[in-house]
């Protein structure tokens, strides 16, 4: 029996108005409670990095030997350019050469989240371009999927080494040798995505129209991507800022006289039992704000990922 045309209406207005009514999935992100707290401490994190000539600290790679190993709360005489003293109060205290804990833990602050910042954006964008062309274009599947097997074959850590081995130790061998390991997890994530939305009747509509493949990627592909991305960049982000704190430890990333967490803490080691301070504080701001960003991609995962809501 055919429903009269009125109820027609009727039943296809009831069906649009719970989706009109309904919150974006960006609103429900930014309400989210963990989206809130990571980007929070993010923020403040952000602070810290920018403000931290402001923050009562000196220069970071300023060597004391007479001041060593000072305990956290201690005043620290300073030598300025002109010859004169002046006391700094050294919150952190002070490694076995004698240079601020608190100024080098702030400082410090820079160099992660730029590295953190850097590998995501750079394994995203690499990641991005061959994931849509490896799940768009049949022929180009096979031969990109291969190379990117062989890619994660090869333990992420081994190859940094490898990399940072092979050039100088700075922070750009160090962005590059955690962004290589990283851009095949991306590439299988875009092009797992590309795999599911070439399949939709509107692309094959669209394509069947002879629509231009640069069109169909930008128009309808992309905007799919998106999301899952964004939630991957945090991830990223995350397990650079500790793959950087590896390798400064081991003594093969960030130079010795650029202030980083890993660095602060390789040199506190040999001291560890006896002068903790030049640890825990390092390791207390790196826990943090990996957490904060793992924090963030879990919220948004739950916020921006529909199969997580019952109601849609």
């Amino acid at each position: 029996m055919i429903a009269p045309e009125n109820d027609v209406q009727a039943q296809t207005l009831a069906m649009q108005a719970p989706i009109a009514a309904r919150p974006s999935l960006w609103n429900k992100a930014l309400r989210n409670r963990r989206v809130m707290a990571g980007t929070a401490i993010l923020a403040l994190m952000l602070l810290v990095a920018v403000l931290a000539p402001w923050l009562g600290t000196v220069d970071p790679a300023l060597i004391d030997v007479s001041a060593r190993n000072l305990k956290p709360g201690e005043l620290l005489s300073i030598t300025l350019d002109d010859g004169s003293a002046v006391d700094h109060t050294a919150y952190f205290g002070t490694d076995n050469l004698g240079r601020d804990v608190f100024s080098r833990v702030l400082y410090g602050t820079r160099v992660s989240l730029v590295i953190g910042a850097a590998v995501a954006m750079i394994s995203l964008t690499i990641g991005l371009v061959i994931g849509l062309l490896a799940g768009f274009f049949r022929h180009l599947d096979g031969p990109v999927m291969r190379v990117m097997d062989a890619l994660m074959a090869i333990p992420g850590i081994l190859l940094a080494i490898t990399l940072v081995a092979i050039w100088k130790g700075g922070m750009l061998t160090v962005i590059l040798a955690i962004v290589v390991p990283d851009i095949p997890r991306v590439v299988r994530l875009v092009r797992s995505v590309v795999l599911s939305v070439r399949e939709e009747p509107y692309v094959e509509a669209a394509e069947s129209l002879g629509a231009p493949t640069v069109w169909l990627l930008i128009r309808h592909v992309l905007p799919n991507t998106v999301a899952p991305l964004i939630v991957q960049g945090t991830f990223l982000c995350a397990a650079a800022m500790l793959s950087e704190a590896a390798l400064s430890f081991l003594g093969i990333g960030i130079p010795p006289e650029i202030p980083s967490w890993g660095n602060i803490i390789a040199e506190g080691r040999a001291l560890f039992r006896v002068h903790p301070h030049n640890i825990f504080y390092p390791s207390i701001f790196l826990a943090l704000t990996v957490l904060a960003v793992n924090v963030l991609g879990d919220g948004l995962r739950d916020a921006l990922d529909p199969k997580m809501h019952k109601n849609l």
